[in-house]
C-alpha cells in the first residue's frame, strides 16, 4: 500500500477524481479521529471537511515526507485543537460507535461476547488519560506507527511507546477488575 501517495501524486497532476480516492480512503477515519478531541460528531465532520479543504487548496504543502494519512492526520488534530480553544467546551467521549466495527459472524452468543468484551474494552479507554486515549486509537485503531504517531500528536517517538506502555497496563487493570480476558 502506498498509503495514499499515488492518489496524491495523480491529483496533483491534474486528476480531479484522484481526490474523491483520498476522500474516500481517509474522511471517515479522519472524521472520527478528530471526534476523539472534540467529542462532538458534526463538529467532527465539519473540521474534516475543513482539512480537506486546506488540502484541496493547498496540495503542495504536501511534501511526501510523512504518508498522506499521517499529514491529513497532522492538519486535523491541528484543527480540533484551534476549535477546542476557541469553543472552550470539554465533554465526555462517547466511544460507543467502536461497536459498529464488531464482526457480525458467528453464533448469537460469541456476539454478544463480543459486543460485551468491545464496550468493556471502549468504556476503559474512554478512562484514560486524553494523550493515552489519542495514542491508542491512532496506533491501534488507524494503524499509524509510532512515528507517525508522534508526528501526529507532536511527541517523540519514545514518549509514543512510554504512553502506549502506561495505557495498556491502565487498560489491563481495568479489564481485570471488571473480569474481562480478551
Amino acid at each position: 500500500m502506498d498509503n495514499g501517495e499515488s492518489s496524491c501524486r495523480r491529483f496533483l497532476q491534474g486528476d480531479k477524481s484522484a481526490f474523491d480516492d483520498i476522500l474516500k480512503e481517509y474522511r471517515q477515519s479522519l472524521t472520527f479521529f478528530i471526534y476523539r478531541y472534540v467529542k462532538d460528531y458534526d463538529e467532527a465532520e465539519d473540521i474534516a471537511i475543513d482539512v480537506f479543504v486546506e488540502f484541496l487548496s493547498h496540495p503542495k504543502k504536501y511534501n511526501f515526507k510523512t504518508s498522506l494519512k499521517t499529514y491529513l492526520f497532522m492538519i486535523g488534530r491541528s484543527r480540533a485543537l484551534d476549535f477546542l480553544r476557541r469553543s472552550k467546551k470539554h465533554r465526555k467521549a462517547d466511544i460507543e460507535e467502536l461497536d459498529k466495527t464488531a464482526d457480525n459472524s458467528g453464533s448469537l452468543w460469541e456476539e454478544f461476547i463480543r459486543g460485551e468484551r468491545s464496550r468493556a474494552l471502549n468504556e476503559a479507554i474512554s478512562g484514560l488519560p486524553e494523550d493515552m486515549k489519542i495514542a491508542v486509537h491512532l496506533v491501534y485503531f488507524e494503524g499509524l506507527s509510532y512515528e507517525e504517531t508522534g508526528k501526529v500528536m507532536k511527541k517523540s517517538r519514545k514518549q509514543i511507546d512510554n504512553l502506549l506502555y502506561r495505557a495498556k497496563g491502565k487498560l489491563k487493570i481495568a479489564l481485570s477488575e471488571k473480569g474481562v480476558e480478551l
